[in-house]
């Protein structure tokens, strides 16, 4: 179990989660590891904006940003949350997606949805991934924070098809009724909410004067496809300067009792600076 240190209270948050879909970590940054994660983010923003409506045209996104400096590996790899999801997802669990997100002045809504939904099983069900957000700049209900639905974590797939009145195409309008439920998140910098891959949630409008700058952290269960394929996003030269736990969470391990091999090696063989493709080394 991961040393979570004095002052949090890892059943309370968990028992939030069960009963709402989400919980609040008020001070999960100190303001040096906030300041650390803006110097961090700096070199990589005010280039790419997004492509569609739920990335966001008027949102910039920082993928695999896991491998984008010590800070946001440590971050990945924080105790309180790993004690969470040691509560919710079976051993060996993955990261699955690592992200920053600036949500500028003007952007619209994101469309509402739940960050397991393209896992096709059945709801209502577990969660098959837990996801943090964590905000650098405080979230308020007009600056693009976080709007979720407590208690949507245990809908039916009915009830998550009234989303559009039916209509299975994200391109509907969104019923008004349903969407009267959402709540903004209001919480400080530093603060990080987790919820559970079956809440239902949105990015918020950016109605401010200023940009809304946060991160996203997400983890799934040791048998499910990961959203970022970081085996090709994180070279293999900067993989092997990460952490034991890291490169766990990362898929450098094996699920019980072989998923995950590398041709009947163990995929952490593959960073050994002698190692040779066993295709290449066997080719006639």
């Amino acid at each position: 179990m991961a040393d979570t240190g004095p002052g949090f209270d890892t059943e309370t948050h968990a028992a939030r989660l069960r009963e709402q879909g989400y919980t609040i970590i008020p001070d999960f940054l100190s303001p040096e590891a906030l300041a650390a994660v803006r110097a961090g983010l700096a070199p990589f923003l005010g280039s790419h904006n997004g492509r569609n409506n739920f990335e966001g045209y008027k949102t910039e996104r920082v993928y695999t940003l896991v491998a984008r400096g010590k800070v946001f590996e440590d971050i990945a790899c924080d105790p309180r949350v790993l004690a969470l999801l040691d509560r919710f997802l079976k051993p060996g669990y993955l990261l699955t997606a690592s992200q920053a997100i600036c949500i500028h002045p003007g952007e619209t809504p994101q469309p509402v949805h739940h960050d397991d939904g393209f896992y096709t099983i059945p709801r209502p069900r577990p969660a098959i991934s837990l996801s943090t957000i964590v905000a650098v700049d405080a979230f308020t209900a007009e600056n693009g924070g976080t709007e979720i639905i407590p208690g949507s974590h245990v809908w039916d797939d009915a009830q998550v098809a009234g989303q559009y009145g039916g209509s299975r195409s994200t391109d509907a309008a969104e019923n008004p009724q349903w969407l009267s439920q959402l709540q903004p998140l209001v919480m400080p910098a530093g603060a990080c909410v987790v919820f559970l891959g079956t809440l239902l949630h949105r990015g918020g409008a950016n109605r401010s004067s200023a940009p809304r700058l946060a991160f996203s952290n997400q983890y799934c269960e040791p048998w499910a496809r990961t959203q970022e394929n970081f085996f090709l996003g994180i070279p293999p030269q900067v993989a092997r300067t990460l952490s034991p736990r890291l490169l766990e969470l990362l898929g450098y391990g094996i699920w019980s009792p072989f998923m995950g091999h590398v041709t009947a090696s163990h995929p952490l063989k593959t960073l050994e600076p002698d190692y040779v493709n066993a295709v290449l080394a066997q080719k006639p």
